[in-house]
């Protein structure tokens, strides 16, 4: 059983003993510190209210009712908006101007896991210190429940075509120009909730030919869920088979978005921002952010625009404060994370496909004909495992001043960029290791850049 808290949320296996895994004692304790904290961070009288949104997780209905449970019991007003993506929820915490929102949703974990990530007042998840407050709380059991007149109420709502509602509403997405391409879709939502929203918004979009593939949202993934090209090989095979223009693969709360050529080739989930981010930059001058780890390939695209790109570390929440701070009209991560501002600070695969679909309408190309116009870079992500005993920080130091002629970033570990190629290495937080991530201009190039930096920590050592 495993069960990892960290600021922007709790998350873990379902069932074992409390403390060890995910179970309803430790769901409840943590909503009950989430409510404490939004009751100090709203200061009023009234009672709060909070969006719980969900995917479609087996676990789902159980651990929902038991969020929502504990939030009436806090003295807090429920908007249960029941299956939904992690956008959707974003969105329904500042359409309802509530005081903050728990989403219910592992991500690409597999289906034995699921967490609570939580949001503020602004659909936004929370930053270090209010995270840390909150496993403060939950560590002292500081929270009070309230008394019976001032128990919580619950309603019900369904947000999904509010939120399609809202893609079809921004000006860069052109439904018009997705329906007289009549392109054939092909959507794999690993049996979760992708499954509900994703063929309602191509509908919406003018997408008249749809491939449906594992969209009933039982919760039964019908792949492991993360979506990489060795998860998937059939899902390839189908977009092939069935001669379709594009699919579409969703994560299980589809903040992530990544893309399937005509031919069966992977558009490659890194390129999923950078396509997107060059049709909104040949529409919308202005900064663009990716973290750290991400593609160079969007800042090439960028400075190609005569903008500006900026990194931020890695983590949602530091993308969107880097994107706040630098007024960046589009940003995101690259694992096929895209935030636009113009719609909501959170990655949202609707509003990708929504851009994307509308960049590719237009383009008159073949996706992998679009996918080719971009400047090709291929990625190595690679660990290595140290004792305990072994100051990571110190070593990462050693490794900064060992390279300290090349352009070094140390706003999250040490990011060192050579003019060809770059490697980012952090160090976990959970477990005495180094994560590698190398980029060069070939698999090959990337490959022996991270040898090369795995001998020279070892060396180190």
């Amino acid at each position: 059983m495993t069960l990892i808290k960290s600021i922007s949320g709790i998350r873990g296996t379902i069932g074992g003993k409390p403390g060890e895994g995910l179970s309803p004692l430790d769901v409840v304790k943590f909503t009950a510190s989430y409510a404490s904290w939004a009751k100090q961070a709203a200061s009023k009288d009234s009672a709060l209210k909070i969006v719980v949104g969900r995917d479609a997780r087996i676990s789902g209905p159980m651990v929902s009712s038991l969020v929502i449970g504990t939030l009436v019991g806090m003295g807090c007003d429920v908007v249960n908006i029941g299956l939904a993506s992690t956008p959707t929820t974003e969105i329904a915490v500042t359409e309802e101007g509530a005081d903050g929102g728990i989403i219910l949703t592992a991500s690409h974990n597999p289906k034995q896991w699921n967490a609570l990530k939580l949001l503020n007042s602004k659909g936004e998840f929370l930053n270090d210190k209010e995270g840390k407050h909150i496993l403060s709380l939950a560590e002292k059991d500081e929270f009070v429940f309230a008394d019976v007149d001032f128990l919580g109420t619950v309603i019900e709502k369904d947000y999904t075509d509010i939120h399609i509602q809202k893609v079809l509403d921004l000006e860069l997405v052109d439904k018009d120009a997705i329906a007289k391409a009549g392109f054939k879709v092909a959507v794999d939502a690993v049996n979760s909730v992708g499954g509900v929203v994703m063929p309602a918004l191509l509908h919406a979009l003018g997408v008249k030919d749809i491939v449906e593939i594992n969209c009933e949202p039982t919760g039964y993934f019908a792949h492991t869920p993360e979506p990489l090209p060795e998860n998937l090989v059939e899902t390839s095979a189908i977009i092939r088979e069935k001669n379709v223009d594009l699919g579409i693969v969703v994560d299980p709360d589809v903040d992530r978005l990544a893309l399937i050529n005509e031919d069966g080739s992977m558009f490659n989930e890194e390129y999923t921002l950078v396509a997107v981010s060059d049709y909104v930059l040949s529409n919308t001058p202005g900064a663009t952010v990716s973290n750290l780890s991400s593609s160079r390939a969007l800042r090439d695209v960028t400075l190609n625009h005569g903008n500006i790109y900026n990194a931020a570390a890695v983590g949602e929440v530091n993308v969107v404060a880097k994107m706040k701070e630098t007024n960046a009209v589009i940003g995101g991560e690259g694992n096929g994370g895209v935030i636009y501002p113009a719609s909501h600070y959170g990655r949202d695969a609707l509003v990708g496909v929504g851009l994307f679909l509308t960049a590719l309408a237009k383009s008159g190309l073949k996706c992998s004909e679009l996918r080719a116009r971009f400047p090709e870079y291929f990625m190595s992500k690679n660990k290595i495992e140290l004792t305990p005993d072994i100051d990571v920080d110190a070593l990462l130091v050693k490794m900064k001043e060992k390279y300290k002629n090349e352009q070094i970033k140390d706003i999250d570990g040490v990011k060192i960029d050579f003019p060809e190629s770059w490697v980012h290495l952090r160090k976990s937080n959970t477990e005495p290791i180094i994560r590698i991530y190398t980029e060069a201009k070939s698999k090959v190039a990337a490959d022996q850049l991270a040898l090369s930096i795995i001998d020279d920590i070892k060396s180190l050592i």
